[in-house]
């Protein structure tokens, strides 16, 4: 299965108007953004756990790397409210769970293959820096030299100019924000190659932002398995 895999070229998807899609496991379902592969694929996708659901116990080859959009995401070592983010690098595992069912932004298979770094960040957690213009809050989640996570809190109204010499990927966590005539809500997310730089016009409401700069596919990525 191939989903938005020409990393040459920006996209743009309306996540929350895309179909549910069945997992092998019962009540998880997801919404595909990126894939290449089958059911072990380099992925990003939505998942959305039904109340009193599970995923099997599971070993990431590749990595995985989480935003709990809704609800309450677990497993064996606790629980994550909206707003968690945990990166689980290759040779971890979990059984990843929801008693009250939960929303949430899933990365597979796109670590480095040296990356053997464990992050769990609760809500409000991160290294707290400077804003850029336009926003008024910036935490950052994760920084390795080979990439960089962030959340950032965008004012209302005001335009958002981004810098991308690496490549960029973001999702809309509240709020809403324009980017080249599109109107991205909740659940909206893009990717931009290396040398296109993201220029946004936030909402009336402002916008919560997820922000990865990085190579959209690392050169040492993980490789899939067969």
């Amino acid at each position: 299965m191939r989903i938005n895999d020409d990393l040459s070229k920006p996209v743009i998807v309306h996540a929350s108007k895309l179909d549910w899609v069945a997992s092998p496991s019962a009540g998880v379902d997801r919404r595909m953004l990126f894939r290449i592969g089958a059911e072990v694929a380099r992925a990003t996708s939505i998942v959305r756990y039904a109340p009193g659901s599970a995923f099997p116990r599971h070993t990431h080859g590749g990595g995985e790397e989480i935003v709990v959009l809704e609800g309450t995401f677990q497993d064996e070592h606790g629980d994550y409210p909206v707003g968690s983010y945990f990166r689980n690098p290759p040779g971890t595992s979990h059984v990843p769970a929801s008693k009250d069912g939960c929303t949430i932004f899933v990365r597979l298979w796109q670590f480095r293959d040296e990356d053997r770094t464990q992050v769990v960040r609760q809500p409000g957690e991160g290294q707290q820096v400077a804003p850029r213009p336009g926003a008024s809050n910036v935490s950052v989640l994760f920084d390795d030299g080979h990439e960089e996570v962030r959340l950032e809190d965008w004012r209302p109204g005001e335009i958002v100019s981004l810098a991308n010499a690496r490549g960029l990927e973001f999702l809309v966590l509240s709020g809403g924000l324009t980017i080249g005539g599109e109107t991205l809500q909740p659940q909206g997310w893009g990717r931009l190659p290396a040398g296109m730089d993201l220029k946004a016009t936030v909402g009336r409401q402002g916008a919560k932002i997820w922000i990865k700069e990085a190579p959209l596919l690392h050169p040492d990525v993980c490789r899939l398995p067969g």
